[in-house]
């Protein structure tokens, strides 16, 4: 059964650090281009990063580059996102995504996890 699974979302205060995971099965992460993406009460779903299939190249909103950091594993067929310095502005649903065509911003991702809460508050 081909699966996404994000975890390691949770409560923090602002400036802390969280390391979310994207745990594939099913298929090979390493074939897919790999998206973390979120989503804020009231607002549109917003693309956060992304790390290519072929040369690892990878994507930052503007947002969070320089605090957020995206990393494969390929022998666990898992993607990670490290998440420092974060502010109350970053709470939001965090959600993986795979995109079959290997590099960053396709027309369409193929498969999409069911997304773990991320909550920034003092």
């Amino acid at each position: 059964q081909v699966q996404l699974v994000e975890s390691g979302g949770g409560l923090v205060h602002p400036g802390g650090s969280l390391r979310l995971s994207c745990a594939a099965s099913g298929f090979t992460l390493e074939d897919n281009a790999i998206g973390w993406f979120r989503q804020a009460p009231g607002k549109e779903r917003e693309g956060v990063s992304c790390i290519s299939r072929r040369d690892g190249s990878t994507f930052y909103a503007d947002s969070v580059k320089g605090r957020f950091t995206i990393s494969r594993d390929n022998a666990k067929n898992t993607v990670y996102l490290q998440m420092n310095s974060l502010r109350p502005e970053d709470t939001a649903i965090y959600y993986c995504a795979a995109a079959a065509v290997g590099h960053c911003h396709p027309d369409e991702y193929n498969y999409w996890g069911q997304g773990t809460q991320v909550t920034v508050s003092s």
